[in-house]
């Protein structure tokens, strides 16, 4: 069964869209407004997604323009609803990517068949883009890619950071990529008043800086050591030499950009709508994720990561631990509790 996010801040309008496709034979999810119907989508991943246009938190265009920017929800049919039907309207919202509009009042039958037009055309760009992976990962090798990416960090020099070491700061010109061989390192922006908000904590495997090769221009943020770390200097022309002279790994490199500009959108929008018991919560959980239960970090930087005070990153953890979420001894936090840290409502 199909599955239809509606999202739509009338609830007359939104009951009723849920009862027409129910008897259209297909399930549907509601949001009540744009904030909660991005959350809905990230979390429920729908078949095609009803919007209005003129609700509060955020528009339609807001959300059309937030989720075709997240891999998991970039492709999914996009169908606004409108009471209003200016040209101007259709206009934005078919530059943004909408796939069609239906202006309301609407007839149940038109919505029913522009629906299904909808899902058919969107299942045969699926199938065809199936038939052709064979094409695309021939002309991508990724495992080519990998190997010399790999060996890009053999016999090079080799630097020692201790727990708080600077590795880069923010603005300087780049002379190296960075990898990380061993420690963690967190990259980090600093505010004019000196508060700072970690955008991503890297480890053995990772490699910092290249967005500053890539662009040509300086370090958009700072890195520092989380515990003692052994970091990997590439030259900075060794790095061009090697991406720009191969497809394989310019490619790869290009899916850590992606991914970079997708992290940091989905960190924005965390900060702009989540709760801080939600964002601890999340900056717990990605921490349980990458290193195990028993979370390392000082509180200090535990807030940076969750982007509030210290002060407030404590009371939220005594409230977690009274919850029983997750335990604290010794100064020590462990993770107690993953799941109901990781869908804690906002």
């Amino acid at each position: 069964m199909k599955k239809i996010l509606i999202i739509e801040d009338n609830p007359d309008v939104r009951e009723n869209l849920a009862e027409i496709l129910m008897l259209g034979g297909y399930e549907s999810v509601t949001a009540e407004n744009g904030k909660a119907g991005v959350e809905k989508a990230l979390e429920t991943v729908p078949d095609l997604i009803l919007c209005d246009i003129m609700m509060p938190e955020l528009d339609g265009y807001g959300v059309l323009h937030i989720l075709s920017r997240q891999a998991k929800t970039a492709d999914i049919p996009f169908i606004f609803l409108t009471a209003k039907a200016e040209k101007e309207d259709f206009r934005r919202g078919m530059s943004l990517g909408a796939d069609d509009y239906i202006t309301k009042p609407f007839d149940d039958v038109a919505l029913l068949q522009t629906i299904e037009s909808r899902l058919q055309k969107s299942e045969r760009l699926r199938v065809a883009s199936a038939q052709h992976t064979g094409s695309i990962d021939h002309f991508i090798d990724e495992a080519r890619a990998l190997e010399a990416i790999k060996h890009l960090s053999d016999n090079r020099e080799v630097r020692h950071f201790k727990k708080k070491d600077i590795i880069f700061r923010e603005g300087e010109t780049p002379r190296w990529l960075f990898y990380v061989e061993s420690g963690k390192v967190k990259l980090y922006k600093t505010s004019e008043d000196g508060r700072e908000l970690i955008v991503k904590i890297a480890q053995a495997g990772d490699f910092l800086g290249f967005l500053a090769l890539f662009k040509e221009d300086a370090y958009p943020e700072s890195a520092a050591a989380l515990e003692d770390s052994s970091v990997k200097l590439i030259p900075k022309s060794d790095f061009a030499a090697l991406v720009f002279g191969n497809r394989d790994v310019n490619a790869r490199f290009i899916k850590m950009l992606a991914s970079h500009v997708a992290e940091r959108e989905q960190q924005l929008i965390e900060l702009a709508y989540n709760s801080v018991r939600k964002r601890v919560a999340s900056a717990l959980v990605q921490l349980c994720d990458q290193s195990g239960p028993n979370v390392g970090l000082l509180r200090e930087d535990l807030a940076s990561l969750a982007g509030t005070a210290k002060e407030t990153l404590i009371r939220t953890l005594t409230d977690f631990k009274n919850e029983g979420m997750i335990d604290i001894r010794d100064g020590a936090i462990t993770v107690v509790k993953a799941d109901k840290l990781r869908h804690l409502p906002n």
